[in-house]
């Protein structure tokens, strides 16, 4: 299986839903998608924290495999996030930002982590993405996440990071916001023009439907009857998209529709609980029977039974 680098923030969150309020827990985009993604490959991360960083948090990533050695540690406070959702959990009201180091911050790829073949650019700056493809070496696959502020503030930028990835990942308001237009189809079809080899775009309790030059394919969110905290759902997607990705080693329109499966599977994992606790607590065997289930409502290849257990080669 080839390894994955994953390129975001580290955070603490203070999240508010109408059933609970909790502060100061782990979060950050980079956390949840490599503690995703680490269900399927081994996973580096290029972070920056603060002092404040419990070095407990940095054993939690550790302990699940996660390679923390490039995350550096600065004099200053943590990035920090608080947010509030209401009754339908499908947006937040941010409450409150305070970028800390990460404000500052240019990724520091170590020479070792360079020909890491799967790289996840995570929501930061897209001049940040733009310079950290400086410092990876030929990739296989590169994901990239966005969202409204850059589109916003840098649109130019975005466009040009769009343009030298493989995958892109927005969700519906971020598509339309970017080609301007109402039509989901319009938008794929000039994301795609710019160069990346397919599009994600994320429907929240809808799903997520997959773009490529050949085709589309959509798939519904897990049916969940408890949802505790929606904050992780995308970065957990995105971890467990590349994760299969890296895994099976092609990224061939079938496997691109195998992977968003596995990554609604992440998903619907992370928002069960606060913070990253539910899919920190994930394991293969429960991935695999949430994953049967989910295969059950959609067809990726007509007339397929196979695959009835995609981690069965990492096991002993």
């Amino acid at each position: 299986m080839a390894k994955i680098l994953v390129v975001g923030s580290l955070a603490y969150d203070d999240v508010q839903t109408p059933f609970e309020r909790k502060k100061r827990v782990l979060g950050g985009a980079a956390c949840y998608s490599a503690l995703a993604a680490s269900l399927y490959a081994p996973v580096s991360i290029v972070g920056v924290v603060g002092t404040d960083f419990e070095e407990s948090d940095l054993e939690r990533l550790h302990a699940k495999h996660v390679d923390v050695s490039a995350i550096e540690r600065r004099p200053g406070r943590s990035f920090h996030w608080a947010g509030r959702y209401d009754y339908d959990l499908s947006s937040a009201e941010t409450l409150g930002t305070d970028l800390g180091v990460f404000g500052d911050w240019r990724p520091q790829v170590p020479d070792a982590l360079a020909d890491t073949p799967f790289v996840f650019l995570a929501n930061i700056d897209p001049d940040i993405q733009l310079e950290t493809l400086e410092h990876v070496r030929t990739p296989t696959c590169v994901v990239l996440d966005t969202m409204n502020f850059w589109i916003d503030h840098k649109r130019d930028a975005v466009a040009r990071v769009m343009s030298r990835v493989d995958v892109v990942s927005v969700n519906e308001a971020e598509a339309r916001q970017l080609c301007q237009t109402f039509s989901i189809v319009r938008a794929a079809r000039e994301i795609l023009a710019l160069g990346p080899r397919a599009l994600i775009i994320k429907r929240g309790e809808h799903g997520a439907t997959l773009f490529t030059k050949d085709g589309s394919f959509w798939s519904p969110a897990f049916p969940l009857e408890k949802i505790q905290d929606p904050t992780g759902a995308g970065d957990s997607f995105a971890g467990g998209f590349i994760g299969h990705l890296a895994r099976s080693g092609r990224i061939d329109d079938i496997e691109l529709r195998r992977a968003v499966l596995h990554g609604i599977v992440c998903a619907s994992f992370a928002v069960e609980t606060f913070s990253v606790d539910g899919i920190e607590a994930l394991t293969q065997e429960r991935a695999v029977e949430r994953y049967r289930g989910l295969r059950s409502l959609v067809s990726v290849e007509a007339g397929s039974t196979s695959e009835a257990d995609p981690f069965a080669s990492a096991r002993p």
